[in-house]
C-alpha cells in the first residue's frame, strides 16, 4: 500500500468539531492528505484519503450516548481498512468526573483489544505551542496550572484538578498510571519499556508528560503498535512518519490544498473563553459591525433572528463581514445561567446561531469563521455540511477548510480557546486567499 491508495491508515475519531479540524490541520501538516466527516457517514465507499477523522459532537452529552457514537465512528473507521486509530479531545482534558473521556476510551479500547491483558493506550492531551504542556502528570496552560486558568470556570466542563492522573481515574475502572518525563526525555524505546512496566503493573491507560514538539514527535514514535492512541491535537504530530517509515505513506505537495471559495463572509462566536472574548473585543475594537446575541432576550422570544439578519443585510451590500456573538465574560454567563439554566442557555444560543448561519447562506455567505467547538458543532449540521477537506493551519489548532461538492463553504472552526487576538481578521483573510 502507498500514499496514493484509497484505503486510509489513520483513523480518528473527535468528541467534538474544531477539535477535529485541529486534529486534522495536525496530520495536514504532517503530510497526510486528510479528510473530516461531520458524524458518522451512511456510505462505506472508501474515501481518497489517508487520514480521516469523524467529527462528533459528544463532548459533554450522557455518557452512554457518548460510547455508542464513538463506537458507531470506530466500525466505520475499521471498514475503511484503518490500520490505527486516535481518539482525540480537547488540549485542556474537558470533562467531568462522569466522563466522557475515561468510559469512550474504555470502550475503543474494548472493542479494538477484546479481552486482551495488554490492552493499553495513552491520554496526552499535550499541545505546547498553544501553551499546554504536561509534567509529572500536571497539565498546564501557560505558566499556570489548569485549574488556575479560567477553565476551572468552564460552564459546562469546570476542571478544578491539574492532576491528570487523578481526574482520568476518576473517569475509569482501569488502572491509570503516568509515563513520567524523565522516560519521555530519554527517546521513543525508553517510553516503549516505560509502556511495558505499566502494562506489567495492571495499567490500561496512561497520562504521558510533554513539554515541547519533540516530546510528542517521541511519544508517537514510542506509540506505532499500539491499536488505540488517544490525546490532544498536539499528539497527532508523531503518527505521520510512523506510517512514512513503514512505506505506507508517500510524501503529498498538495496535503493542504482547497479550492477557492467566492461569496460573502462572516463570523460567528458561542464561545465564552478568554481567547474569544479578547477577539471579540478586537473585532469591535477595530470598529468592524458587530451584533451581540443576548440569551435572555431569545428566552423572551424576541425576534433575534430576524433581527440579526437585518443587520447582516445591511452590510452585504458592501460585502463587508460581520460578527455575530453570544461571547460574554465569565460573570455574564452565569447571571444567564441562573435564569435559564446552563443548559437551556447553551441550547437557545446554540439553536439560534444555527438558524441565523442558515439565513446568512440565503444572502449569499459562504465563508464562515465560528469560535466554539459547540458552536460549530451547530453550524455545520445548520448548513447540512457531511464532509471537509482541510487545508492549510491559520493559528496553531486551527485550519482553513472547505467542503467538497460543487458549491463549497470555506470554513474556519475555532476552539474557544484558540487563536491570536486578531484571530477573526485573519482567518477571513486566510478564506479569501485559498488558492484553487
Amino acid at each position: 500500500m502507498t500514499g496514493s491508495a484509497t484505503r486510509a491508515l489513520l483513523g480518528c475519531i473527535a468528541d467534538d468539531f474544531t477539535g477535529a479540524t485541529d486534529l486534522a490541520n495536525m496530520l495536514v501538516r504532517g503530510g497526510m492528505r486528510t479528510v473530516q466527516t461531520i458524524g458518522v457517514p451512511s456510505s462505506s465507499e472508501p474515501l481518497e484519503a489517508d487520514a480521516l477523522v469523524v467529527a462528533l459532537k459528544s463532548r459533554t452529552i450522557p455518557v452512554r450516548d457518548a460510547v455508542t457514537q464513538a463506537l458507531a465512528a470506530l466500525e466505520w473507521l475499521r471498514a475503511q481498512g484503518c490500520r490505527q486509530f486516535f481518539f482525540k479531545y480537547c488540549s485542556t482534558f474537558d470533562s467531568t468526573d462522569a466522563g466522557n473521556i475515561g468510559p469512550v476510551a474504555d470502550a475503543l479500547l474494548d472493542a479494538l483489544c477484546g479481552a486482551d491483558a495488554q490492552a493499553f493506550t495513552i491520554a496526552c492531551p499535550a499541545f505546547p505551542e498553544n501553551g499546554r504542556t504536561l509534567y509529572r502528570g500536571h497539565l498546564f496552560v501557560g505558566d499556570v496550572l489548569l485549574n488556575e486558568s479560567g477553565m476551572e470556570h468552564h460552564p459546562l466542563t469546570p476542571m478544578t484538578d491539574a492532576n491528570l492522573v487523578r481526574v482520568l481515574q476518576r473517569q475509569t475502572e482501569s488502572k491509570v498510571g503516568l509515563v513520567r518525563y524523565d522516560k519521555v526525555a530519554q527517546g521513543a524505546e525508553a517510553v516503549r519499556v516505560s509502556f511495558a512496566a505499566l502494562q506489567q503493573d495492571g495499567v490500561r491507560m496512561a497520562i504521558a508528560d510533554a513539554v515541547c514538539d519533540a516530546d510528542l514527535h517521541t511519544l508517537g514514535t514510542a506509540c506505532a503498535n499500539l491499536k488505540l492512541v488517544t490525546g490532544g491535537s498536539g499528539l497527532a504530530l508523531g503518527l505521520p512518519d510512523n506510517f512514512r517509515r513503514a512505506g505506507l505513506l508517500a510524501t503529498t505537495a498538495n496535503a493542504a490544498q482547497l479550492p477557492k471559495v467566492e461569496g460573502l463572509s462572516a463570523v460567528l462566536a458561542g464561545s465564552a473563553s478568554k481567547a474569544t472574548n479578547a477577539q471579540v473585543a478586537a473585532w469591535r475594537d477595530a470598529s468592524r459591525p458587530a451584533f451581540r446575541i443576548d440569551p435572555l432576550a431569545i428566552a423572551r422570544g424576541a425576534p433575534v433572528v430576524e433581527e440579526v439578519l437585518a443587520f447582516a443585510r445591511e452590510y452585504a451590500v458592501t460585502g463587508q463581514p460581520v460578527l455575530i456573538y453570544a461571547t460574554a465574560t465569565p460573570d455574564e454567563v452565569k447571571v444567564v445561567q441562573r435564569e435559564l439554566g446552563a443548559e437551556h442557555a447553551g441550547e437557545l444560543v446554540e439553536k439560534t446561531l444555527a438558524a441565523i448561519a442558515q439565513g446568512l447562506r440565503d444572502l449569499g455567505v459562504r465563508k464562515f469563521v465560528v469560535a466554539g467547538g459547540e458552536t460549530s458543532g451547530a453550524v455545520v449540521q445548520a448548513l447540512d455540511v457531511r464532509m471537509l477537506r482541510i487545508g492549510a493551519q491559520i493559528d496553531p489548532g486551527v485550519p482553513a477548510t472547505a467542503t467538497t461538492g460543487d458549491a463549497p463553504f470555506a470554513l474556519a472552526l475555532k476552539s474557544g480557546n484558540f487563536g491570536a487576538t486578531d484571530f477573526f481578521a485573519k482567518a477571513l483573510r486566510h478564506l479569501e486567499g485559498a488558492a484553487a
